[in-house]
């Protein structure tokens, strides 16, 4: 079996109860999605035809609502009502909303909108209603684009939809960095790829004719770290995602670097490096090229982390002797041990919120996605399967996605999201098999 540890370079818990849908229908207050203990049936939603005058617009909106809902729908949160059931279709954008009828079928928010397609540009309106105390959520918002961005559009609308109704930050327009397989498990083709976080939109950024593993994403969406095999050991190197060109990063003779992630500006970035049988971390800075050694142990040290202030470093090590947790100054300094369940801790990487650790944990034969605080405190597992690793953070600290692989020679890699209450757990789409997922910030 696989053993947990970046050293083979294959390498929240929620605040406090469940996120589940509550209305305050007793109160007649704003439809919202409150943190409680309960388990109740997802929100139904209205999603209306968005009224646009022109045939090409009217196939553009069924593809953006389908956009919209799947968005929605895929974080367990909300329920599309069919259209079927509507009794006052919305045929006119600055119509009163007729809230009876939508009470009727049990509609408890109502979404309507406007598509204006002008040559090369579209312009989307919506609003979103409480249906319960017949009011609008928020002012009306209206975003523009080329028609072939209509994907980000509806993206974007389902984002301010998700905010508004959960207080919680948006993740749908945000792309993911992957490692895309093919090929039977012991000899697979590993490639860099990018999509959209529904899967949607792949772009391949390497050929497949050198390994690749653990990309990670620039915090302004324009780089991407990885680790290649190119040179028959394992180094880092930066892509440009505008251009594809690619540049080695501390590629020193007679060394290894691997396990990079990028500081909260951009500007350094983190590194286990191995020379002599001994691995440490080090921080270089991309500007000036200079490095500094962070830890100096006979241990392994591995799979490091920035807190989102810059202040703090998550990494896993086996100082202890087995891979553990520990947090230290960002730079160096005596570390702290933070993980002190049965099993073996590694991967881990500080939530975006900068209020949880996410790690992958192995145990009693094994593996989990799991979170704790960062002292160590209240410790959930999410996941338990023959193989889970490598989790990353969506844009808003609410989601994780991470690799499960299958066992046997048939197995496979495959992405999959899970929230931070360990509910809604759902595969992502890809061409073919994935790992190694990196979430980006969100997009401008």
């Amino acid at each position: 079996m696989r053993r947990l540890t970046t050293a083979c370079l294959a390498a929240l818990i929620l605040a406090a109860p469940a996120l589940t849908p509550a209305l305050a229908q007793e109160a007649r207050g704003p439809l919202r999605i409150e943190i409680t203990d309960g388990v109740i049936e997802p929100v139904p939603i209205a999603l209306s035809e968005f009224v646009t005058s022109s045939m090409q617009g009217q196939a553009m909106v069924q593809d953006m609502l389908g956009v919209i809902r799947n968005d929605l729908e895929g974080t367990g949160l909300f329920r599309a009502i069919g259209r079927e059931a509507f009794i006052s279709p919305v045929t006119n954008f600055d119509s009163p909303v007729a809230y009876a009828d939508w009470k009727t079928i049990n509609a408890q928010a109502l979404v309507t909108g406007q598509l204006e397609h002008t040559g090369d540009q579209i312009t989307v309106k919506f609003r979103l209603f409480d249906i319960f105390s017949e009011q609008q959520l928020g002012e009306g918002l209206q975003f523009s684009g080329r028609p072939d961005g209509w994907r980000r559009i509806a993206h974007k609308v389902a984002d301010a939809i998700y905010s508004r109704i959960t207080g919680e930050g948006p993740y749908f327009d945000s792309r993911v960095v992957y490692v895309a397989e093919t090929g039977p498990k012991d000899a697979r083709v590993k490639r860099l790829a990018i999509m959209d976080q529904d899967g949607a939109n792949v772009k391949y950024l390497t050929d497949g004719r050198d390994l690749v593993i653990a990309p990670r994403i620039s915090p302004d969406n324009t780089r991407v770290l990885y680790t290649s095999y190119s040179s028959g050991f394992p180094h880092i190197y930066e892509m440009n995602l505008n251009s594809l060109s690619v540049t080695a990063v501390d590629d020193q003779p007679g060394s290894m670097t691997f396990s990079p992630r990028y500081a909260p500006d951009g500007r350094a970035i983190l590194f286990s490096f191995e020379q002599g049988g001994n691995t440490d971390l080090y921080r270089l800075d991309l500007g000036s090229g200079s490095r500094t050694r962070l830890s100096d142990a006979a241990s392994i040290e591995t799979a490091p982390s920035f807190s989102p202030d810059g202040r703090q470093i998550v990494f896993e090590s086996d100082r202890s002797g087995a891979p553990q947790l520990y947090v230290m100054p960002a730079g160096g300094g005596e570390p702290k041990r933070i993980s002190f369940g049965a099993g073996r801790y590694g991967t881990p990487v500080w939530s975006p919120k900068g209020d949880y650790i996410a790690f992958t944990k192995q145990n009693q034969g094994r593996f989990h996605i799991g979170v704790m605080r960062p002292d160590g405190s209240e410790e959930r597992l999410l996941t338990a399967a023959f193989l889970d690793e490598a989790p990353t953070w969506a844009p808003n600290g609410r989601v994780l996605m991470f690799t499960r692989e299958t066992p046997g020679s048939g197995g496979a890699a495959q992405i999959y999201s899970v929230d931070i209450t360990g509910r809604n757990l759902q595969r992502v789409p890809t061409e073919g098999s994935g790992s190694d997922p990196a979430w980006s910030a969100l997009m401008k």
